[in-house]
């Protein structure tokens, strides 16, 4: 059997070793054959593919992004459709896909699989929210790099006397918020699933520096304050219709420095938080994960998705895999609260 791996959406660490793991576990045990698409859904639409053997992903575990390259395209739109996607399939003779991506990836997989297409999903998305997964690859890594950042934040912060506040990344959930805030110590975690006044904000940045602390205070992208009812975006919207989200820690500078009178700087991480090599954790969640896409594939697990449940790697269906937006239940904020101000 011939198939075709492909990497969609923002990139993140441990994609390479997916891809390793899947060709390992594919070439050696399950007697497959595997190519690659370039550039994530372009690469299927425009039938660009390269070699994926042995020699092609030998050592590429700790490597961080996609050998593959990776885009936003949605496969549906301009030059794309089921039967443009079909028709590249056969002529490369490509009996099934391994779509690796994030809710936009695996929307469109479901999508295709529904129109007859043969594809297994494996999730990918730094900010850890899809329901059917325990944990997500990409998500360990962020929040390290986020934790490093903000411990440098804090020692800046303590030499001048100010209050730092550090956006991450996270779309709609605030799961890097919440674990990097907690590791860092921070005075302050802002995340979509609680609405926060400005005004409390203030309170925890003045009790902290009253104590003598430069205030740290962490703030998911997609946090929305209890007075508004949208998230920040200022860029528009990406290939599948959603809002490119940032810019709320900018926002939220000035109006603590206003409302505390205590000289407050924003830094947004942004884009290192995907970057890099991949922590320990997620080479092996990954490689686990690649693997079992190619059992997915033997066994004709089609339009399903491998997922993380404990320690065990399981199978869900699409429907399962999108439907449910993982969010911070109640009671893991309350857990960080203890810590604020």
């Amino acid at each position: 059997m011939r198939i075709g791996i492909l990497t969609s959406g923002g990139d993140c660490p441990g994609l390479n070793a997916v891809i390793r793991g899947a060709v390992l576990k594919g070439v050696q045990i399950n007697g497959q054959e595997f190519v690659g698409f370039r550039d994530g859904w372009r690469g299927v639409v425009e039938n660009d593919v390269v070699p994926l053997g042995r020699k092609d992903i030998q050592g590429i575990s700790k490597q961080g992004g996609t050998i593959l390259g990776t885009s936003r395209t949605n496969p549906f739109e301009g030059n794309g459709g089921v039967e443009r996607i079909t028709e590249n399939l056969k002529r490369r003779g490509i009996d099934a896909m391994i779509a690796i991506g994030g809710e936009g990836t695996l929307a469109a997989a479901k999508r295709l699989t529904d129109a007859g297409l043969k594809i297994v999903g494996v999730p990918k998305t730094v900010d850890n929210d899809l329901g059917a997964t325990d944990y997500t690859f990409g998500f360990d890594t962020a929040v390290q790099i986020a934790v490093d950042a903000m411990d440098r934040l804090r020692t800046t912060g303590e030499s001048h006397s100010r209050c730092m506040v550090a956006e991450v990344m996270g779309r709609h959930v605030g799961w890097i918020a919440l674990h990097s805030g907690m590791a860092a110590g921070a005075h302050a975690i802002l995340i979509p699933e609680q609405k926060t006044s400005v005004e409390q904000l203030a309170e925890w940045v003045r009790s902290a520096y009253d104590r003598g602390r430069a205030p740290l205070v962490v703030v998911a992208e997609g946090f929305v304050p209890d007075e508004e009812d949208d998230a920040h975006s200022e860029r528009g919207l990406d290939a599948f219709g959603r809002p490119r989200l940032g810019g709320i820690g900018e926002r939220l500078a000035p109006l603590i420095e206003e409302l505390t009178g205590i000289e407050t700087r924003a830094t947004t991480l942004g884009h290192i938080q995907r970057g890099g090599t991949p922590s320990a954790y997620d080479r092996v969640l990954a490689t686990r994960l690649g693997m079992a896409a190619s059992d997915s594939v033997l066994e004709g697990l089609w339009g399903r998705m491998v997922a993380l449940r404990g320690t065990d790697i399981v199978h869900v269906s699409f429907e399962e895999a999108l439907g449910t937006l993982k969010v911070v239940p109640q009671n893991r904020y309350d857990e960080a609260a203890i810590l604020f101000g």
